[in-house]
C-alpha cells in the first residue's frame, strides 16, 4: 500500500501561498507549493466501508481515472476496496464515499500474452502507488506498469509492457459495477474514425435511469488491428469507418498494439452530450502527449484546493487526515458541463449555460453534504458554493423540481426531504446569494416541498418514481407523516420540517412575508413527534396516537420508522428551533440528560435488519452517519458544553484514522470530511442557514484560512492530547466564552479567532 510521505515527525506546517477562487491549475504565475501534497493518502477511506476510490482526478472534475476491483456488494460502491488483489479494468467515472453504487463509464485494461475473452489483471498492494492527481500499479500477470492521470474532462493512461510483443488493449463495453444491483449497460454507439480514434456512446440504466456518456479515444500509436467480440462469440474485424447504434450486445473491443518497447498512452475524453463534445473537450483540454505536463498541472490543481487552509500541528496524524479530507471534501460535485458550456439536463435534453464559467455540476449526496460540506465551502470558496447553488436551481428549471440527490442528468429519490432548499437557505443567510433572483429560488424551493402528481405520472414506471414518495403529501394534509402509512416517518418529518424553516428564510429574504410566515409554521411540524413520556422523537399513527409498543433500539433498513437509524439517533434534530426544542422537552437540563443517555448507554441495536450505516458507536451515538454529526455540539446548549468537547476529541481521534479503514463510515461524497476539517479546527455549523458557528474541541494548534480578500487566523493556545477543555475564547477581540458562537460575518480577511485550552473543564 502507498503511504504518503512525510515532513519530520513532529514539524509543523505553516505555508504562505494565497487562495484562487478557480481550481485550475495556474499558468501565469508561480507554481504552487505542493509540500501539502504529501500529507494526502487517497488510500484512505478505500478499506472497510469508506467506499473511497485511489484513482485520477482533479478538483470537481467530470472524469474520475481508477482501477475498478470489486465489481458486486456494497463494497462495489467506487469500484475498488483494499482488501482485493485483482483490477478488472481501469473506468473513467466514479462515486466517493457512496452507499450506492453506479457508474464505472468507458472501462480499459491493458494486457498482454495469448488472447482472452476478458483478462483479468492481478496486483500485489507494495507495486500500487497513489497521489492527488496520480495512480500507478503493476499488473503482474502481465508484466504491465500502468500509470493514470487526468484534466478535467480526460483521462489519461500510460502502460509500460515488460514484453515488448502481444500488447494488448481491452476496450470493455459491458463493464459496470454493481450489476447484482440492478445496474445494466442497455446499449453502445460505436465508431471507428481511423486506426487510432475510436469514439462512442455508452448507455446504462441503474441507480441513474438514463444515463448516457460519449467518449473519444485516441492511442499514441496506430494499432495494428482491432477485433469486436459480441456476445462472447461472433468477432468482427474493424476498419475505419465502422459504426454501430444502440448495440445492446456484450461488446468487448480488443486492440492490437505494435510491438515495441515505448510505453502507449491513450486519452479517453468525456461528454455527456455527444462524442463531438467529447472530442472538443479532448483537444481543448489535451492537445499533447505530454504525461508528465498533465501530471504536474494536476498536482497544482491540488496544492491550490490544500493552500487554502494551512494548518500547524505537532501530530502527523492530524496532518494527514485534515489533508486527506480536504482532499476528499473536493471530489464531488462533479463538474458536468462541457468546454464549449453545454451538459445534459435533468429533461435529458442538451442546454447551454449562459455563464459558462459557472460550469454544471451533479452527484450532489446532498443528505449527507448540506450539514458541513456545503458550509465549509461557504467560507473558502463562496464562489464556488454559489455556483453549486446556482446549478440546482438549474436542475429546477429543466425538472421542475429541486434533487434530492442528482446523478449524472437524473433524478434519484435517495434519503428523505429536499435539502437543496438547505444550500440555498445557507447561500442567502451569509450573503453569498444577494444578487440572485430570490423569488425564483422560493419558487423552486415551494415546488419542491409539496406532492407533485404531475411528476409521479411523468416518472411512473422508471427508477426516478423514487423522488415522488408520499411523506410530502402527508405533511401537508395532516401536520405530521403517519407511521402505518409510509416508512421512515419520523425521519421524513424531522427532516421536512427543517427544509420547510429554510424555505422561510429564502422567501423573508425575497420580500414574500406570506410565504415565510407559512413556511416558519410548518418548521414546527417536528413537534408533533416529540414524546414526553419517553423524551425521544416517536412514531405517530394515523389515529394521533404514539406506535406502540416502541423499542427505541430498533432498526430495519428502509422499513422502519426512522432512516438508517433509530429513536436515539434521531431525536435530537431541530437545529433550526433550538429554544423551541428546549422549551418542549422541558429545558436545558432535559437536553443534558438525553444526551449523557445517548453517549453512555448500551450499542445495541435491535433488529434483524438493522441498517448497516450505524457505525461509529458511542453508546447510541452513531459517527458513522450523519444524523448524529451535530450531536455533540447540542452540548452547549446545556450547562455542560465540556462533555461535548470531550466526546469530539474521541470521535476526531478514534473514527478518523490515516489508514484503508480510517473512515468509519461511507464517506459519503465529502460530508465524513467536511466534518473532520470543520471540528479540527474547532468549530461547527449545527444550522445551515443559520450564520452561525459553535465551538467545539480543536486539534490544530494554528490554521491560516485563506479567505477571499485576505486570511483569517485560528490560534489555539495550550492544546495537547491531554488539554481537550476549552477555557477561554475570542474572536476579533470579542470575548465568546460564555456562548461560544460567533457568526459567519465575523470570519473576515484579518480577523482571528482566539481559543485557550486546558486540561480540566472550565468552571
Amino acid at each position: 500500500m502507498f503511504v504518503s510521505k512525510l515532513f519530520t515527525a513532529g514539524a509543523a506546517l505553516l505555508l504562505g501561498a494565497s487562495l484562487l477562487s478557480s481550481c485550475s491549475p495556474r499558468t501565469s504565475e508561480a507554481p504552487l507549493d505542493e509540500r501539502l501534497l504529501s500529507y494526502v493518502d487517497p488510500f484512505i477511506g478505500t478499506g472497510e466501508h469508506g467506499h473511497t476510490f485511489p484513482g485520477a482526478t482533479r478538483p470537481n472534475a467530470m472524469v474520475q481515472f481508477s482501477p475498478d476491483t470489486h465489481l458486486l456488494g456494497w463494497d462495489a460502491s467506487s469500484g475498488y476496496h483494499a482488501s482485493d488483489s485483482v483490477i478488472h479494468a481501469f473506468s473513467l467515472t466514479h462515486l466517493s464515499g457512496t452507499g450506492v453504487g453506479d457508474l464505472g463509464d468507458v472501462a480499459l485494461l491493458p494486457y498482454s500474452g495469448l488472447d482472452s475473452l476478458r483478462p483479468v489483471a492481478t496486483f500485489d498492494k507494495a507495486n500500487e502507488q497513489a497521489t492527488p492527481g496520480n495512480y500507478t500499479v503493476l499488473l503482474s500477470n502481465f508484466g504491465v506498469q500502468v500509470e493514470l492521470t487526468s484534466t478535467e474532462r480526460v483521462g489519461l493512461m500510460r502502460a509500460t509492457y515488460s514484453d515488448s510483443t502481444e500488447r494488448r488493449l481491452l476496450l470493455d463495453l459491458s463493464h459496470i459495477l454493481q450489476p447484482n444491483w440492478g445496474h445494466a449497460v442497455v446499449g453502445n454507439d460505436l465508431q471507428m474514425l481511423n486506426d487510432s480514434t475510436l469514439q462512442g456512446t455508452f448507455y446504462t440504466k441503474g441507480w441513474a435511469e438514463h444515463h448516457q456518456l460519449s467518449y473519444v479515444i485516441r492511442l499514441s500509436s496506430p494499432a495494428d488491428s482491432l477485433v469486436l467480440v459480441r456476445d462472447a462469440k461472433e468477432r468482427v474485424r474493424l476498419s475505419s469507418g465502422y459504426t454501430s447504434t444502440k448495440d445492446t450486445s456484450d461488446l468487448k473491443l480488443h486492440i492490437y498494439l505494435p510491438n515495441g518497447k515505448e510505453p502507449i498512452l491513450v486519452k479517453a475524453g468525456l461528454s455527456a452530450v455527444s462524442p463531438e463534445g467529447a472530442m472538443k473537450n479532448l483537444e481543448a483540454e489535451l492537445p499533447h502527449w505530454d504525461y508528465e505536463r498533465v501530471r504536474h498541472e494536476s498536482r497544482q490543481a491540488w496544492a491550490e484546493v490544500l493552500n487554502k487552509i494551512q494548518i500547524e500541528t505537532q501530530d502527523t496524524t492530524v496532518l494527514r487526515n485534515f489533508y486527506t479530507a480536504l482532499y476528499h471534501a473536493h471530489i464531488a460535485p462533479y463538474n458536468y458541463q462541457d468546454v464549449d458550456g453545454s451538459f445534459r439536463g435533468m429533461d435529458k435534453q442538451v442546454h447551454k449555460n449562459a455563464n459558462p464559467q459557472d460550469g454544471h455540476y451533479t452527484v450532489f449526496s446532498l443528505w449527507d453534504t448540506y450539514r458541513a460540506l456545503h458550509p465549509l465551502l461557504t467560507i473558502i470558496d463562496p464562489d464556488r458554493a454559489l455556483r453549486y447553488g446556482r446549478s440546482l436551481v438549474s436542475d429546477y428549471d429543466e425538472g421542475t423540481i429541486l434533487p434530492r440527490w442528482p446523478l449524472a442528468s437524473n433524478y434519484t429519490g435517495c434519503m428523505p426531504a429536499y435539502h437543496s432548499v438547505s444550500v440555498l437557505a445557507d447561500l442567502v443567510a451569509k450573503g453569498i446569494a444577494k444578487d440572485e433572483d430570490l423569488r425564483h429560488w422560493t419558487e423552486a424551493a415551494q415546488r419542491s416541498s409539496i406532492y407533485r402528481e404531475d411528476l409521479a405520472q411523468k416518472f411512473a414506471g422508471s427508477r426516478e418514481l423514487d423522488l415522488i414518495t408520499r411523506h410530502p403529501y402527508y405533511k401537508e394534509k395532516y401536520g405530521f407523516v403517519p407511521a402505518d402509512s409510509v416508512p421512515e416517518s419520523v425521519s421524513w418529518g424531522v427532516e421536512m420540517a427543517y427544509d420547510d424553516w429554510c424555505i422561510a428564510r429564502i422567501a423573508e429574504a425575497a420580500g414574500l412575508d406570506s410565504v415565510a410566515k407559512e413556511y416558519d409554521k410548518r418548521g414546527l411540524y417536528y413537534r408533533r413527534y416529540w414524546d414526553k413520556e419517553t423524551n425521544l422523537m416517536r412514531p405517530v399513527l394515523g389515529n394521533g396516537r404514539f406506535r406502540t409498543p416502541f423499542n427505541p433500539r430498533y432498526s430495519a433498513h428502509g422499513k422502519s420508522d426512522y432512516t438508517e437509524g433509530n429513536a436515539y439517533q434521531w431525536s435530537f434534530y431541530a437545529p433550526h428551533d433550538m429554544q423551541g426544542f428546549l422549551a418542549t422537552m422541558g429545558g436545558k437540563h432535559v437536553l443534558e440528560t438525553n444526551l449523557d443517555t445517548l453517549f453512555t448507554t448500551s450499542s445495541r441495536i435491535d433488529g434483524a435488519e438493522q441498517s448497516g450505516d450505524i457505525t461509529g458507536l458511542i453508546g447510541q451515538y452513531a459517527h458513522g452517519n450523519e444524523p448524529s454529526h451535530h450531536i455533540a455540539y447540542l452540548y452547549n446548549y446545556t450547562s455542560a458544553p465540556h462533555k461535548g468537547q470531550a466526546i469530539l476529541d474521541t470521535v476526531l481521534r478514534h473514527f478518523y484514522q490515516p489508514t484503508p479503514g480510517g473512515i468509519i463510515g461511507n464517506e459519503d461524497c465529502g460530508q465524513m470530511s467536511a466534518w473532520y476539517i470543520l471540528s479540527a479546527l474547532g468549530f461547527y455549523q449545527i444550522c445551515p442557514g443559520k450564520a452561525e458557528y459553535t465551538l467545539g474541541r480543536p486539534l490544530v494548534d494554528r490554521a491560516t484560512l485563506n479567505l477571499p480578500g485576505g486570511k483569517f487566523v485560528i490560534e489555539v493556545q495550550g492544546n495537547s492530547k491531554t488539554n481537550k477543555y476549552v477555557q477561554s475564547a475570542s474572536i476579533n477581540g470579542r470575548d465568546i466564552t460564555q456562548t461560544l458562537t460567533f457568526s459567519h460575518s465575523d470570519l473576515r480577511p484579518g480577523g482571528k479567532l482566539l481559543i485557550v485550552m486546558g486540561s480540566s473543564p472550565r468552571k
